[in-house]
């Protein structure tokens, strides 16, 4: 009789869920769905734990599938090194701990995503640090808004949800020898990389299109390796780092993502020139469109597209983005996200940007009639046919 059979019910059951070890290697990367790794002896340990050895003990300090998320990452910005996160604004936190302390400057463009700011301003309160809030698109404001304790710089490539584009090469010249930390969502590096142009950090809310498929919470941060290792050092003091699913759903839509750059530019572009034609719309906001305030930029920093995030404002105001709303909801939902396969709407003054004062979203341009859409991979003549019959009142 084997020992395996000698063993109890019990012990069989525990222990069970193994194969034998195969020569071959998987298609598809695995799930490395683990709390921690088993370690032969206490040699293996010090060397891995020294680094030494590859390998993995604890998936809070480490797992194959962040590892492979955050590297895939990094090589499509072009960056050292990478660290995957619970979220974006994980990612923004964990790079806030590692690299400021009390008496620190922080200069941040004006009209950041509403949760960005508002964790800015946090810090500033929390823990003694000043924030500089600046006109991004004037370098001359930028450069002297730098002074002695400046650390960091925060600025989105593609403003949300104005679609503003910031001159990275500019305000990298303004800020020189201060970190700039680039939020690449909106733009990814299929259409903009921060790096080549003077960044020194840039994060993803890998939510978003990293991902592509609206199910997973996701940050990564990505840049100069010094930086980014003192930042991975706080994820797992810190506990900010991801889960090995999160981790693997967005390797899975990498894959993919220039394909989905490629398309939802494409849609995005032409349902704002459709947009500009349709009754109760007064105004447009695309990177491409020649009256766009950052359309030179644009043309210069974007030049295989401008994303799939469009705004436009309705001249009836919030009833009238509610009406909409209403119209379209079995066909483009109104969802508090963005860059899913499908397209939606939301509404920034009640979302994104909702933690704001009315004076300070109108300083930042959101008014009560703003809409943001959200590009997705339907067919474009489905979505114009749609979007027409709901602003027409049908």
């Amino acid at each position: 009789m084997s020992d395996a059979a000698r063993e109890e019910l019990a012990t069989i059951a525990a222990r069970g869920g193994w194969t034998p070890a195969f020569s071959t290697r998987p298609s598809a990367p695995p799930l490395y769905l683990t709390t921690a790794f088993d370690i032969e002896d206490l040699e293996q340990l010090e060397a891995v734990a020294s680094g030494k050895t590859a390998g993995y003990l604890y998936t809070r300090d480490g797992n194959p599938n962040h590892e492979a998320f955050a590297a895939d990452v990094a090589r499509l910005e072009g960056a050292e090194a990478g660290v995957a996160c619970s979220s974006g604004m994980g990612a923004l936190t964990a790079t806030l701990l590692a690299l400021l302390k009390s008496g620190d400057h922080i200069i941040a463009a004006r009209g950041l995503y509403g949760r960005t700011g508002q964790l800015l301003h946090h810090f500033a309160s929390a823990y003694g640090m000043r924030v500089t809030t600046v006109e991004i698109h004037d370098a001359d404001a930028v450069r002297q808004a730098v002074s002695p304790d400046t650390r960091l710089c925060v600025v989105e490539s593609v403003s949300n949800p104005l679609v503003e584009v910031t001159d990275i090469p500019a305000v990298a010249e303004a800020v020189r020898g201060v970190p700039l930390l680039v939020d690449n969502t909106f733009a990814t590096p299929c259409l903009l990389r921060p790096l080549e142009h003077g960044a020194q950090l840039v994060w993803h809310s890998a939510s978003k299109y990293l991902n592509g498929h609206g199910d997973v919470m996701l940050g990564v941060i990505v840049g100069e390796r010094g930086l980014v290792r003192r930042i991975r050092q706080l994820t797992a003091l810190a506990g900010t780092n991801t889960n090995p699913l999160e981790a693997w759903l967005g390797s899975r839509g990498l894959r993919t993502l220039p394909l989905r750059m490629e398309r939802v530019s494409a849609t995005a572009a032409r349902l704002a020139r459709f947009l500009q034609q349709q009754p109760g719309v007064s105004r447009v906001y695309y990177p491409n469109l020649p009256e766009h305030r950052t359309c030179a930029v644009a043309r210069r920093l974007l030049p295989r597209g401008c994303g799939g995030m469009l705004a436009f404002e309705l001249a009836g105001g919030r009833a009238a983005v509610d009406a909409l709303f209403r119209r379209l909801a079995e066909r483009i939902p109104f969802s508090p996200t963005l860059a899913d396969a499908r397209t939606t709407v939301s509404y920034p003054a009640g979302t994104s940007h909702k933690f704001l004062s009315a004076e300070e979203r109108a300083a930042c341009g959101i008014s009560e009639g703003l809409v943001r859409l959200s590009a997705g991979l339907e067919d474009v003549a489905d979505l114009e046919r749609e979007l027409a019959a709901a602003l027409s009142g049908g």
